[in-house]
């Protein structure tokens, strides 16, 4: 399980227990990875449920509808993520498109290709061409983007050709599908047919199904798939907007045990029992195990320490 908090430095910490009371633990130091020849695409949910927090009230007539017209919440943090991403970006340029759209959610508006100065000036208010959606559905944008980016350069797991944002309110209707499609586009990886993307869901509102969103994080868990050079394909990661503090948070797996970050450290439980030594450098992704009864760790380094509950894993 993902912790829904963390802590700073950690980006994301899963929980494992394991059968005889141990519980294992993978966890990663927030950072920001050297990312190269990389192709970003930001995916909108257009779905009716969300008209409120584009702006769209629905109530048509002068004051009236003034009165009741809500704040549109979606555009300054679609253009902050789009100049944030940019960054990051190939071409300096973000795909940006909404999906859920049709009566039955399956249909995608593509937008076009902004840079962090031109989308500032670009009105975010839903789709335009298309009606709002009545269902939403994760298959049809997930496509339309791998086969977008299906000629970018491939460069392995922890490079990915594409980073692919998709930010959605409620649960989505075709994750059976979305999670056959996947297993097949891995294996497509791993045969060198397709260049691996990191695919990111975001969840905003209450509706949203956080459960849904960890089965597709986790789906490869018990039947991992690996590319030609051994290392496991991980598409799927995923964060409720409520518990993101920082925009570095969406490349939270993007890190390796060969990425050190200190010079060194060790993790203890509650108990101060030390539990995993790291004489020769911490890496930013952390892999260790607590003794049974174990309900936090502590990662302590030189100048300083910091104490991880993991009890909501529990």
């Amino acid at each position: 399980m993902q912790l829904p908090s963390v802590v700073e430095p950690f980006g994301e910490v899963n929980v494992y227990k394991q059968k005889n009371g141990d519980i294992d633990i993978s966890a990663t130091i927030l950072t920001v990875p050297d990312l190269e020849g990389v192709r970003m695409g930001l995916a909108l949910d257009g779905s009716a449920s969300m008209k409120k927090m584009y702006g769209v009230s629905g109530i048509v007539g002068g004051a009236f509808a003034m009165a009741a017209g809500t704040p549109n919440v979606v555009e300054p943090v679609a253009r902050t993520m789009i100049s944030f991403l940019s960054n990051f970006s190939s071409n300096g340029k973000v795909d940006l498109m909404y999906w859920a759209c049709s009566p039955d959610g399956s249909k995608v508006e593509e937008v076009g290709e902004f840079n962090e100065s031109s989308i500032q000036n670009t009105p975010i208010i839903g789709p335009k061409k298309l009606p709002w959606g009545r269902g939403t559905k994760l298959l049809p944008p997930l496509k339309d983007l791998i086969e977008k980016y299906k000629n970018a350069p491939a460069m392995g797991v922890k490079q990915p050709a594409a980073f692919c944002v998709f930010v959605t309110d409620g649960i989505i209707e075709d994750l059976v599908e979305v999670k056959q499609y996947s297993i097949q586009f891995a294996q497509e990886i791993a045969a060198g047919a397709k260049p691996f993307m990191k695919l990111f869901l975001i969840g905003v509102g209450d509706d949203v199904d956080a459960a849904q969103m960890d089965e597709l994080d986790d789906m490869f868990e018990d039947n991992p798939i690996k590319d030609s050079s051994g290392q496991e394909i991980d598409l799927w990661d995923h964060q409720l907007a409520s518990d993101m503090n920082k925009l570095e948070q969406v490349f939270k797996e993007l890190v390796s045990e060969d990425m050190i970050v200190i010079g060194s450290g060790r993790i203890l439980n509650q108990n101060s029992q030390v539990c995993r030594e790291y004489s020769d450098g911490v890496p930013a992704l952390l892999k260790f195990s607590l003794p049974s009864g174990s309900n936090s760790f502590t990662l302590e380094f030189p100048g300083g320490s910091v104490t991880q509950d993991i009890s909501e894993g529990l």
